[in-house]
Protein backbone atom coordinates (compact mmCIF):
# COMPACT_ATOMS: atom_id res chain seq x y z
CA UNK A 1 0.00 0.00 0.00
CA UNK A 2 2.62 2.24 0.69
CA UNK A 3 4.39 2.50 -2.66
CA UNK A 4 0.64 2.80 -4.35
CA UNK A 5 0.41 5.71 -2.09
CA UNK A 6 3.99 7.07 -3.22
CA UNK A 7 3.11 6.12 -6.82
CA UNK A 8 0.01 8.52 -6.23
CA UNK A 9 1.72 11.34 -4.72
CA UNK A 10 3.97 11.19 -8.05
CA UNK A 11 1.06 10.79 -10.42
CA UNK A 12 -0.22 13.81 -8.47
CA UNK A 13 2.95 16.05 -8.80
CA UNK A 14 2.87 15.31 -12.27
CA UNK A 15 -1.06 16.55 -12.22
CA UNK A 16 -0.11 19.62 -10.78
CA UNK A 17 2.96 20.23 -12.70
CA UNK A 18 0.87 20.39 -15.54
CA UNK A 19 -1.71 22.37 -14.60
CA UNK A 20 1.29 24.74 -13.63
CA UNK A 21 2.30 24.82 -17.11
CA UNK A 22 -1.41 25.07 -18.42
CA UNK A 23 -2.30 28.63 -15.68
CA UNK A 24 0.71 29.86 -16.83
CA UNK A 25 0.09 29.82 -20.37
CA UNK A 26 -3.57 31.08 -19.90
CA UNK A 27 -2.08 33.68 -17.20
CA UNK A 28 0.66 35.07 -20.16
CA UNK A 29 -2.27 35.47 -22.75
CA UNK A 30 -4.71 37.71 -19.99
CA UNK A 31 -1.22 39.39 -19.40
CA UNK A 32 -2.46 42.32 -21.60
CA UNK A 33 -5.79 42.70 -19.56
CA UNK A 34 -4.26 42.54 -16.14
CA UNK A 35 -2.04 44.98 -16.32
CA UNK A 36 0.04 45.53 -13.54
CA UNK A 37 -1.74 44.29 -10.65
CA UNK A 38 0.81 41.95 -9.02
CA UNK A 39 0.03 38.93 -7.70
CA UNK A 40 1.63 39.41 -5.03
CA UNK A 41 -2.02 41.75 -3.33
CA UNK A 42 -4.25 38.86 -4.52
CA UNK A 43 -1.70 36.39 -1.89
CA UNK A 44 -1.78 39.07 0.63
CA UNK A 45 -5.62 39.51 0.37
CA UNK A 46 -6.10 35.78 0.91
CA UNK A 47 -4.12 35.74 3.73
CA UNK A 48 -5.81 38.85 5.31
CA UNK A 49 -8.81 36.69 4.66
CA UNK A 50 -7.51 33.62 5.91
CA UNK A 51 -10.45 32.08 7.76
CA UNK A 52 -12.76 32.51 5.41
CA UNK A 53 -10.30 31.08 2.91
CA UNK A 54 -10.13 28.42 4.74
CA UNK A 55 -13.37 27.27 4.70
CA UNK A 56 -13.65 27.64 1.04
CA UNK A 57 -10.74 25.70 0.49
CA UNK A 58 -12.04 22.84 2.41
CA UNK A 59 -15.69 22.51 0.98
CA UNK A 60 -13.85 22.61 -2.75
CA UNK A 61 -11.31 19.79 -1.66
CA UNK A 62 -14.14 17.81 -0.14
CA UNK A 63 -15.90 17.97 -2.89
CA UNK A 64 -13.05 17.13 -5.53
CA UNK A 65 -12.16 14.35 -3.23
CA UNK A 66 -15.89 12.83 -3.27
CA UNK A 67 -15.77 13.62 -7.61
CA UNK A 68 -12.56 11.98 -7.62
CA UNK A 69 -12.95 8.87 -5.41
CA UNK A 70 -16.13 7.81 -7.21
CA UNK A 71 -14.36 8.21 -10.51
CA UNK A 72 -11.68 5.70 -8.98
CA UNK A 73 -14.36 3.49 -8.52
CA UNK A 74 -16.05 2.97 -11.74
CA UNK A 75 -12.53 2.91 -13.42
CA UNK A 76 -11.26 0.27 -11.12
CA UNK A 77 -14.47 -1.75 -12.00
CA UNK A 78 -14.26 -1.33 -15.44
CA UNK A 79 -10.30 -2.14 -15.56
CA UNK A 80 -10.80 -5.37 -13.42
CA UNK A 81 -13.74 -6.65 -16.19
CA UNK A 82 -11.97 -5.47 -19.03
CA UNK A 83 -8.83 -7.29 -17.81
CA UNK A 84 -10.55 -10.15 -17.94
CA UNK A 85 -10.67 -10.65 -21.24
CA UNK A 86 -7.53 -11.33 -23.98
CA UNK A 87 -7.64 -9.87 -27.43
CA UNK A 88 -6.40 -13.49 -28.09
CA UNK A 89 -8.89 -15.12 -27.26
CA UNK A 90 -12.79 -15.26 -28.33
CA UNK A 91 -15.95 -16.34 -26.56
CA UNK A 92 -18.50 -18.66 -28.40
CA UNK A 93 -21.71 -18.57 -26.63
CA UNK A 94 -25.50 -18.98 -28.04
CA UNK A 95 -26.70 -16.81 -30.39
CA UNK A 96 -28.95 -13.69 -28.65
CA UNK A 97 -27.29 -14.35 -25.18
CA UNK A 98 -26.14 -11.14 -23.47
CA UNK A 99 -24.03 -13.09 -20.63
CA UNK A 100 -22.42 -15.96 -20.49
CA UNK A 101 -25.48 -17.19 -17.15
CA UNK A 102 -28.05 -17.09 -20.19
CA UNK A 103 -25.83 -18.99 -22.57
CA UNK A 104 -26.06 -22.51 -23.42
CA UNK A 105 -23.98 -24.86 -26.03
CA UNK A 106 -24.04 -28.34 -26.58
CA UNK A 107 -20.85 -31.14 -26.60
CA UNK A 108 -21.83 -31.84 -30.07
CA UNK A 109 -21.43 -27.74 -30.77
CA UNK A 110 -18.37 -27.66 -29.14
CA UNK A 111 -16.93 -30.45 -31.03
CA UNK A 112 -17.53 -28.76 -34.06
CA UNK A 113 -15.83 -25.56 -32.73
CA UNK A 114 -12.74 -27.70 -31.97
CA UNK A 115 -11.90 -27.90 -35.65
CA UNK A 116 -12.49 -24.31 -37.00
CA UNK A 117 -9.89 -22.32 -38.60
CA UNK A 118 -7.94 -19.78 -36.36
CA UNK A 119 -7.66 -21.97 -33.03
CA UNK A 120 -4.47 -22.65 -31.51
CA UNK A 121 -3.49 -26.18 -30.96
CA UNK A 122 -0.66 -27.51 -28.57
CA UNK A 123 0.72 -31.13 -28.47
CA UNK A 124 -2.89 -32.25 -26.14
CA UNK A 125 -5.12 -30.56 -28.97
CA UNK A 126 -7.04 -27.78 -29.51
CA UNK A 127 -7.13 -24.99 -26.88
CA UNK A 128 -10.59 -24.32 -25.81
CA UNK A 129 -12.18 -24.63 -22.78
CA UNK A 130 -15.94 -25.32 -22.22
CA UNK A 131 -17.12 -23.82 -19.55
CA UNK A 132 -19.82 -23.72 -16.30
CA UNK A 133 -20.80 -20.51 -14.43
CA UNK A 134 -22.64 -20.89 -11.30
CA UNK A 135 -23.49 -19.11 -8.31
CA UNK A 136 -22.60 -20.12 -4.51
CA UNK A 137 -23.37 -18.38 -1.26
CA UNK A 138 -20.28 -17.86 0.97
CA UNK A 139 -19.25 -16.30 3.98
CA UNK A 140 -17.63 -12.80 3.91
CA UNK A 141 -14.83 -12.70 6.22
CA UNK A 142 -15.65 -9.57 7.69
CA UNK A 143 -19.30 -9.81 8.05
CA UNK A 144 -19.90 -13.61 8.60
CA UNK A 145 -22.94 -13.11 5.31
CA UNK A 146 -23.33 -14.84 2.93
CA UNK A 147 -22.34 -13.37 -0.28
CA UNK A 148 -22.82 -14.95 -3.97
CA UNK A 149 -19.53 -15.98 -5.21
CA UNK A 150 -19.44 -16.96 -9.13
CA UNK A 151 -17.84 -20.72 -9.48
CA UNK A 152 -16.46 -21.27 -12.91
CA UNK A 153 -16.61 -24.83 -14.91
CA UNK A 154 -13.31 -24.93 -16.76
CA UNK A 155 -11.62 -27.11 -18.65
CA UNK A 156 -8.25 -28.75 -17.12
CA UNK A 157 -6.08 -27.34 -19.50
CA UNK A 158 -8.03 -23.27 -19.16
CA UNK A 159 -4.44 -21.98 -18.00
CA UNK A 160 -2.85 -22.41 -21.40
CA UNK A 161 -5.99 -20.47 -22.79
CA UNK A 162 -6.24 -17.76 -19.99
CA UNK A 163 -2.18 -17.35 -20.19
CA UNK A 164 -2.08 -14.38 -17.68
CA UNK A 165 -3.85 -16.71 -15.30
CA UNK A 166 -0.85 -18.70 -13.33
CA UNK A 167 -1.39 -20.63 -10.16
CA UNK A 168 0.96 -18.86 -7.26
CA UNK A 169 0.12 -21.91 -4.33
CA UNK A 170 -0.50 -25.64 -4.96
CA UNK A 171 -1.47 -26.65 -8.00
CA UNK A 172 -4.64 -27.18 -10.69
CA UNK A 173 -7.24 -29.65 -10.28
CA UNK A 174 -7.21 -32.82 -11.45
CA UNK A 175 -10.28 -33.94 -13.92
CA UNK A 176 -12.78 -35.68 -12.49
CA UNK A 177 -11.77 -34.96 -8.64
CA UNK A 178 -13.66 -32.55 -6.15
CA UNK A 179 -11.00 -30.30 -6.68
CA UNK A 180 -11.25 -26.29 -6.40
CA UNK A 181 -8.52 -23.24 -7.33
CA UNK A 182 -9.67 -20.60 -6.18
CA UNK A 183 -8.73 -16.68 -7.17
CA UNK A 184 -6.17 -14.50 -4.76
CA UNK A 185 -9.00 -12.08 -4.13
CA UNK A 186 -11.64 -14.74 -3.25
CA UNK A 187 -9.34 -16.29 -0.96
CA UNK A 188 -8.82 -12.89 1.21
CA UNK A 189 -12.70 -12.35 0.82
CA UNK A 190 -14.73 -15.56 1.81
CA UNK A 191 -14.40 -17.85 4.89
CA UNK A 192 -13.67 -21.93 3.69
CA UNK A 193 -11.69 -21.01 0.67
CA UNK A 194 -8.07 -20.75 2.12
CA UNK A 195 -5.44 -23.30 0.80
CA UNK A 196 -6.32 -26.54 1.90
CA UNK A 197 -9.99 -26.07 3.19
CA UNK A 198 -12.50 -28.34 2.71
CA UNK A 199 -15.90 -26.71 1.05
CA UNK A 200 -19.30 -28.38 1.04
CA UNK A 201 -21.94 -26.73 -1.18
CA UNK A 202 -24.55 -28.15 -3.43
CA UNK A 203 -24.30 -32.13 -1.44
CA UNK A 204 -20.63 -32.19 -2.42
CA UNK A 205 -17.54 -31.87 -0.55
CA UNK A 206 -14.77 -30.02 -2.28
CA UNK A 207 -10.60 -29.56 -1.54
CA UNK A 208 -9.10 -26.03 -2.43
CA UNK A 209 -6.14 -27.55 -3.88
CA UNK A 210 -4.93 -24.21 -5.19
CA UNK A 211 -4.75 -20.35 -5.05
CA UNK A 212 -4.28 -18.79 -8.70
CA UNK A 213 -3.51 -14.72 -9.61
CA UNK A 214 -5.53 -13.87 -12.72
CA UNK A 215 -3.40 -10.67 -13.13
CA UNK A 216 -6.14 -8.48 -11.12
CA UNK A 217 -9.17 -9.74 -13.90
CA UNK A 218 -12.33 -10.54 -12.43
CA UNK A 219 -11.42 -14.58 -12.56
CA UNK A 220 -9.68 -13.07 -9.20
CA UNK A 221 -13.08 -13.27 -7.18
CA UNK A 222 -13.73 -16.70 -8.71
CA UNK A 223 -13.51 -20.09 -7.71
CA UNK A 224 -12.88 -22.34 -10.81
CA UNK A 225 -13.46 -26.45 -10.85
CA UNK A 226 -13.92 -29.34 -13.33
CA UNK A 227 -16.72 -28.16 -15.76
CA UNK A 228 -18.77 -32.06 -15.89
CA UNK A 229 -19.02 -32.03 -12.16
CA UNK A 230 -19.96 -28.89 -11.58
CA UNK A 231 -22.65 -29.22 -14.16
CA UNK A 232 -23.48 -32.52 -12.08
CA UNK A 233 -23.84 -31.21 -8.91
CA UNK A 234 -25.91 -28.56 -9.91
CA UNK A 235 -28.06 -30.66 -11.97
CA UNK A 236 -27.78 -29.87 -15.03
CA UNK A 237 -27.54 -31.87 -18.20
CA UNK A 238 -24.09 -33.09 -18.42
CA UNK A 239 -23.82 -32.50 -22.05
CA UNK A 240 -24.81 -28.87 -21.81
CA UNK A 241 -22.36 -25.96 -21.50
CA UNK A 242 -22.85 -22.03 -20.95
CA UNK A 243 -20.04 -20.43 -22.86
CA UNK A 244 -16.79 -21.92 -24.89
CA UNK A 245 -13.63 -19.90 -24.56
CA UNK A 246 -10.73 -20.82 -27.42
CA UNK A 247 -7.39 -19.37 -27.98
CA UNK A 248 -6.25 -18.31 -31.87
CA UNK A 249 -3.56 -18.56 -33.44
CA UNK A 250 -3.64 -14.86 -33.55
CA UNK A 251 -5.28 -11.80 -33.11
CA UNK A 252 -6.15 -11.61 -36.61
CA UNK A 253 -7.30 -14.68 -36.66
CA UNK A 254 -10.70 -13.91 -35.14
CA UNK A 255 -12.40 -13.03 -38.35
CA UNK A 256 -11.67 -16.08 -40.20
CA UNK A 257 -12.77 -17.82 -37.34
CA UNK A 258 -16.16 -15.80 -36.95
CA UNK A 259 -16.99 -16.25 -40.49
CA UNK A 260 -16.57 -20.24 -40.33
CA UNK A 261 -18.77 -20.47 -36.84
CA UNK A 262 -21.41 -17.81 -37.79
CA UNK A 263 -22.15 -19.42 -41.06
CA UNK A 264 -22.16 -23.16 -40.29
CA UNK A 265 -25.70 -24.55 -40.10
CA UNK A 266 -25.07 -26.82 -37.83
CA UNK A 267 -24.70 -23.82 -35.27
CA UNK A 268 -26.76 -21.34 -33.30
CA UNK A 269 -23.94 -18.98 -31.88
CA UNK A 270 -22.38 -15.95 -31.74
CA UNK A 271 -18.76 -14.88 -31.62
CA UNK A 272 -17.08 -12.15 -29.51
CA UNK A 273 -13.43 -11.50 -28.86
CA UNK A 274 -13.30 -11.98 -25.05
CA UNK A 275 -11.91 -8.21 -24.22
CA UNK A 276 -14.69 -7.09 -25.76
CA UNK A 277 -17.50 -9.10 -23.91
CA UNK A 278 -16.14 -8.02 -20.50
CA UNK A 279 -15.81 -4.54 -21.70
CA UNK A 280 -19.55 -4.46 -22.54
CA UNK A 281 -20.11 -6.09 -19.09
CA UNK A 282 -19.02 -3.45 -17.24
CA UNK A 283 -20.69 -1.03 -19.01
CA UNK A 284 -24.23 -0.48 -16.60
CA UNK A 285 -22.10 -1.01 -13.52
CA UNK A 286 -19.61 1.66 -14.31
CA UNK A 287 -22.31 4.21 -15.30
CA UNK A 288 -24.59 3.87 -12.66
CA UNK A 289 -21.14 4.59 -10.27
CA UNK A 290 -20.72 7.25 -12.53
CA UNK A 291 -24.18 8.60 -12.62
CA UNK A 292 -24.36 8.81 -8.48
CA UNK A 293 -21.15 10.09 -7.96
CA UNK A 294 -21.94 13.00 -10.45
CA UNK A 295 -24.76 13.52 -8.71
CA UNK A 296 -23.15 13.58 -4.90
CA UNK A 297 -20.46 15.76 -6.77
CA UNK A 298 -22.60 18.52 -8.32
CA UNK A 299 -24.99 18.89 -5.21
CA UNK A 300 -21.69 18.98 -3.25
CA UNK A 301 -20.03 21.35 -5.86
CA UNK A 302 -23.18 24.01 -5.30
CA UNK A 303 -22.13 24.28 -1.68
CA UNK A 304 -18.42 24.84 -2.54
CA UNK A 305 -19.73 27.35 -5.34
CA UNK A 306 -21.78 29.25 -2.24
CA UNK A 307 -18.37 29.45 -0.04
CA UNK A 308 -16.02 30.58 -2.81
CA UNK A 309 -19.13 33.29 -3.45
CA UNK A 310 -18.93 34.15 0.35
CA UNK A 311 -15.34 34.83 0.94
CA UNK A 312 -15.32 36.68 -2.52
CA UNK A 313 -18.00 38.83 -1.98
CA UNK A 314 -16.41 39.10 1.82
CA UNK A 315 -13.63 40.47 0.13
CA UNK A 316 -15.08 42.48 -2.14
CA UNK A 317 -16.87 44.38 0.56
CA UNK A 318 -13.68 44.83 2.72
CA UNK A 319 -11.36 46.08 -0.33
CA UNK A 320 -13.87 48.67 -1.69
CA UNK A 321 -11.15 51.71 -1.10
CA UNK A 322 -8.50 49.81 -2.30
CA UNK A 323 -10.73 49.25 -5.40
CA UNK A 324 -11.47 52.32 -5.99
CA UNK A 325 -7.84 53.44 -5.54
CA UNK A 326 -6.95 50.99 -8.08
CA UNK A 327 -9.29 52.52 -10.44
CA UNK A 328 -8.93 55.94 -10.09
CA UNK A 329 -4.96 55.42 -10.61
CA UNK A 330 -5.78 53.65 -14.14
CA UNK A 331 -6.46 49.99 -13.74
CA UNK A 332 -9.84 49.07 -15.53
CA UNK A 333 -12.63 47.64 -15.33
CA UNK A 334 -11.07 44.30 -16.89
CA UNK A 335 -8.13 44.53 -14.46
CA UNK A 336 -10.33 44.53 -11.59
CA UNK A 337 -12.13 41.58 -12.91
CA UNK A 338 -9.31 39.55 -13.99
CA UNK A 339 -7.51 39.95 -10.35
CA UNK A 340 -10.24 38.93 -8.63
CA UNK A 341 -10.82 35.65 -10.62
CA UNK A 342 -7.46 34.57 -10.67
CA UNK A 343 -7.95 34.98 -6.54
CA UNK A 344 -10.78 32.85 -6.53
CA UNK A 345 -8.80 30.11 -9.09
CA UNK A 346 -5.82 30.38 -6.08
CA UNK A 347 -8.42 29.28 -3.65
CA UNK A 348 -9.81 26.45 -5.72
CA UNK A 349 -6.83 25.73 -6.97
CA UNK A 350 -5.40 24.89 -3.15
CA UNK A 351 -8.78 23.38 -2.83
CA UNK A 352 -8.15 20.85 -5.90
CA UNK A 353 -4.52 19.55 -5.09
CA UNK A 354 -6.01 19.14 -1.34
CA UNK A 355 -8.52 17.04 -2.34
CA UNK A 356 -6.57 14.89 -4.69
CA UNK A 357 -4.19 14.33 -2.18
CA UNK A 358 -6.67 13.46 0.34
CA UNK A 359 -7.67 10.78 -1.72
CA UNK A 360 -5.05 9.18 -2.54
CA UNK A 361 -4.77 6.55 0.04
CA UNK A 362 -7.47 4.88 -1.43
CA UNK A 363 -5.66 4.13 -4.74
CA UNK A 364 -5.41 0.47 -5.01
CA UNK A 365 -7.94 -0.42 -1.60
CA UNK A 366 -9.97 -3.70 -2.80
CA UNK A 367 -13.63 -3.08 -2.19
CA UNK A 368 -16.47 -5.22 -3.79
CA UNK A 369 -19.85 -5.48 -4.75
CA UNK A 370 -22.34 -7.45 -7.14
CA UNK A 371 -21.78 -7.55 -10.90
CA UNK A 372 -25.59 -7.20 -12.13
CA UNK A 373 -24.44 -9.07 -14.94
CA UNK A 374 -23.93 -12.48 -13.08
CA UNK A 375 -25.46 -11.67 -9.76
CA UNK A 376 -22.27 -12.76 -8.16
CA UNK A 377 -19.94 -10.79 -5.68
CA UNK A 378 -16.59 -9.02 -7.80
CA UNK A 379 -13.75 -7.64 -5.74
CA UNK A 380 -12.21 -5.09 -7.39
CA UNK A 381 -9.61 -1.79 -6.41
CA UNK A 382 -10.13 2.09 -6.43
CA UNK A 383 -8.00 3.38 -9.44
CA UNK A 384 -6.82 6.71 -9.42
CA UNK A 385 -4.85 7.86 -12.66
CA UNK A 386 -3.16 11.14 -14.24
CA UNK A 387 -6.38 11.60 -15.81
CA UNK A 388 -8.55 11.79 -13.08
CA UNK A 389 -6.47 13.82 -11.02
CA UNK A 390 -6.44 16.38 -14.00
CA UNK A 391 -10.47 16.24 -13.91
CA UNK A 392 -10.21 17.05 -10.40
CA UNK A 393 -8.55 19.87 -10.46
CA UNK A 394 -9.91 21.44 -13.74
CA UNK A 395 -13.29 20.70 -11.43
CA UNK A 396 -12.06 22.54 -9.05
CA UNK A 397 -11.02 25.29 -11.03
CA UNK A 398 -14.58 25.58 -12.59
CA UNK A 399 -15.95 26.27 -9.02
CA UNK A 400 -13.29 28.98 -8.71
CA UNK A 401 -14.60 30.44 -11.39
CA UNK A 402 -18.60 29.92 -10.65
CA UNK A 403 -17.86 31.22 -7.04
CA UNK A 404 -15.36 34.25 -8.50
CA UNK A 405 -16.92 35.79 -11.32
CA UNK A 406 -19.65 37.42 -9.81
CA UNK A 407 -17.87 39.44 -7.37
CA UNK A 408 -15.23 40.28 -9.60
CA UNK A 409 -17.82 42.04 -11.81
CA UNK A 410 -19.36 43.76 -8.87
CA UNK A 411 -16.03 44.88 -7.76
CA UNK A 412 -15.42 46.57 -11.22
CA UNK A 413 -18.73 48.18 -10.91
CA UNK A 414 -18.42 50.26 -7.92
CA UNK A 415 -18.69 53.63 -8.44
CA UNK A 416 -15.39 55.32 -8.19
CA UNK A 417 -16.61 58.75 -6.84
CA UNK A 418 -18.75 57.28 -3.99
CA UNK A 419 -15.53 54.98 -2.87
CA UNK A 420 -13.14 58.22 -2.89
CA UNK A 421 -15.24 60.19 -0.97
CA UNK A 422 -15.62 57.12 1.81
CA UNK A 423 -11.19 57.59 2.32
Amino acid sequence: MGAKIIGGFFVTLLAIAALLIIIGIILGLLAPFIGNVPVSYNFRSIRARWTSTIVAVLGIAGTVGVFVAMLSLANGFKATLVASGSPGNALVMRAGSQSEMMGGITLDSVKIVQDAPGIARDAEGPLVTQEVVGVMPFPLITTGTDANVQVRGVSANVLRIRTFARIVQGRMFHPGLYELVVGKNATKTYAGLKFGDTVNFSGSTWKVVGIFDAGGSSFDSEVWCDSKLLNEVLKRPDNIFQSVTVHLTSPAAFQQLKDSLVSNPQLNVDVTREIDYYAKQSTAMTTLITVLGGLVAAIMAVGAVFGALNTMYSAVSERGREIATMRAVGFSSWNVILSFLFEALLISFAGGILGCLAVLPINGLTTSTMNFQTFSNLAFAFKITFSLLLMGVLFALVMGILGGVFPAIRAARRPVAQALRDL
